[in-house]
């Protein structure tokens, strides 16, 4: 249990401290970012999987053709999300990203009913609907959508919905993703290097060195949040959850020194309040269904 939280609450922290890496790689275009992370993530990822002997899956790919079909649409909504949060970081709107993942919680219950006809309880209609209240201040407040918080929230949640019902595990699935982009990163990047314009090759050494960090970044903490989800219980993980977009939070206003007026603070509340409400219920019901179990 110690170990799960320890692994889990690890890689949320990570993910929370991703703008520090993104900031720093500001001078390079956020798609060339995304499409270098795609390639050395996968090659970082054959390595794991080289080590650990772990290639079996893919006879499970020969074997059931439809799911690079699947996959490729878990990797445009996973390639959209990365692109989003990256240009999001580098453009210095990190508590607008920040946004979408304090609302990702409530987007996966608002999914889980319209695609799964999922039944909604009562403590969750009303945390969606404060939520909803949020965005709708914002949206008055700005004048327009917080489509950053909501464009992840939405890209992030759909994702996650395809890779619960995916037959591949995180690694796996992670690996199938990056490798049905491949060719088209590489064949960008080998473009951009043809015109002298590829940041790995033109780049000053700290530059290169951390784009090519960008495998094991973006991978180290997938594993650790696998490893940990196995040893803990899914409330346990819910509530780990927020500390990614907390951090963010708190390194878009004190560090990066972006500005959270009243307005945008009034709608970040109204999330903040149906987050606590959807924890609080779903940890009753989890406490409630263990008494009914034992009696």
């Amino acid at each position: 249990m110690r170990k799960g939280i320890f692994l889990a609450g690890s890689a949320y922290t990570i993910w929370g401290l991703f703008p520090l890496y993104f900031k720093a790689l500001h001078a390079v275009p956020s798609l060339e970012i995304l499409l270098s992370r795609m390639l050395w993530s996968l090659l970082f990822l054959v390595i794991v999987l080289s080590v650990r002997k772990q290639w079996d899956w893919l006879t499970i790919v020969r074997r059931q053709p439809k799911l690079i079909g699947n996959f490729t649409l878990s990797a445009l909504l996973l390639s959209a999300n990365w692109f989003i949060y990256i240009w999001a970081v580098n453009d210095g709107k990190v508590i607008d990203a920040s946004l979408g993942y304090f609302m990702t919680p409530l987007v996966n219950v608002l999914i889980g009913s319209v695609l799964l006809k999922e039944r909604l309880r009562q403590g969750q209609w009303v945390a969606i609907a404060l939520a909803a209240i949020g965005v709708a201040w914002m949206t008055i407040q700005t004048g327009h959508l917080p489509w950053i918080g909501l464009s992840l929230a939405i890209t992030f949640g759909t994702y996650g919905l395809l890779r619960k019902t995916a037959t591949l595990g995180a690694l796996e699935g992670l690996s199938l993703e990056t490798a049905i982009f491949f060719p088209f990163a590489f064949g960008y990047l080998t473009w951009l290097t043809m015109h002298g314009q590829n940041a790995l090759i033109t780049g000053d050494l700290s530059l290169k060195v951390l784009l090519a960090l960008s495998g094991p970044i973006t991978a180290i903490p997938l594993l650790m949040f696998a490893a940990g989800a196995r040893r803990i219980p899914m409330t346990t993980l819910g509530l780990l959850q927020y500390i990614a977009p907390f951090v963010q939070l708190m390194l878009g206003v004190w560090l990066f020194n972006e500005t959270l007026d009243t307005h945008r603070l009034i709608g970040f509340a109204a999330i903040w309040v149906a987050l606590v409400i959807y924890s609080a219920e779903s940890v009753w019901m989890n406490v409630k269904q263990k008494r009914t179990t034992v009696s």
